[in-house]
């Protein structure tokens, strides 16, 4: 069943919260690596956690390795690479294969990034991503290059703020959302997924189709979330409430 719009408020002990992380728990940065640890925040995924009796996971683009160095290993259930990288609740890792494609598109973005000034590749256990936050001029050769090169690989393009992506194929945010819903401890609870861009709609269907909730963070867009809120330091407000009461309030997105 889904839901056109969320009721005022959930239960805790109904709950299961899944979380981006890039624009989500943690405010963009010039460069990828410049994401690091936060002492209040993973503190508020700790405790979070442990109220939420381990239904608490975060879903992102990054690596399990580079989770777990920005979270301070605060965070136990985590998909890395959009879903093709997952630990689950046992501490159980698993992960696809690699695409060949994958060094052919990096060595791609390694040409095109030495000739634009500000352009950085990003290399990705499963993945090569091409940002262009301190090259915005090149957006569109970028994404022209990034389509090229999925149609010439099979690599699966994903556009995010400021960056384009080309992922191994055979999961998404929104699978690996399902694949922690049908373990515990997350089993026949209400899941909600908390994301900004593009790549986390697949999320939001996956929690919705759940009779979940989609979380959009930023300004109003066309998304599959029904609820919305403004920013990445909104979104720590919001963790840091649901600590002090016994339900979790959803707002609409107007």
């Amino acid at each position: 069943m889904t839901r056109s719009a969320p009721p005022h408020e959930l239960r805790l002990d109904h709950v299961a919260l899944f979380l981006d992380l890039d624009g989500t728990l943690a405010p963009f940065c010039d460069t990828p690596d410049g994401v690091g640890p936060d002492a209040r925040r993973n503190g508020l995924l700790r405790e979070l956690a442990r109220r939420l009796n381990g239904r608490l996971a975060v879903i992102s683009g990054r690596s399990i390795a580079d989770l777990d160095r920005i979270l301070d290993n605060s965070v136990l259930c985590v998909a890395g690479s959009h879903g093709l990288q997952r630990r689950d609740a046992r501490g159980h890792v698993m992960a696809a294969p690699v695409h060949p494609g994958v060094q052919v598109a990096t060595d791609a973005f390694d040409d095109f990034a030495a000739q634009r000034p500000g352009a950085l590749v990003e290399r990705k256990p499963l993945s090569v991503a091409l940002h262009y936050r301190n090259a915005p001029q090149a957006e569109g050769d970028v994404q022209a290059l990034a389509l090229e090169l999925a149609r010439a690989t099979g690599l699966k393009l994903q556009l995010g703020a400021c960056v384009a992506e080309l992922v191994t194929l055979g999961a998404d945010k929104g699978q690996a959302l399902n694949a922690f819903m049908r373990e515990a401890p997350f089993m026949n609870a209400s899941p909600v997924f908390v994301g900004d861009d593009l790549t986390d709609e697949d999320g939001f269907r996956a929690a919705v189709d759940l009779s979940g909730y989609g979380v959009l963070v930023g300004p109003p867009r066309p998304t599959r979330a029904q609820c919305r809120l403004d920013s990445s330091a909104a979104v720590i407000d919001w963790l840091a409430g649901l600590l002090e009461a016994e339900h979790l309030t959803l707002e609409c997105v107007s």
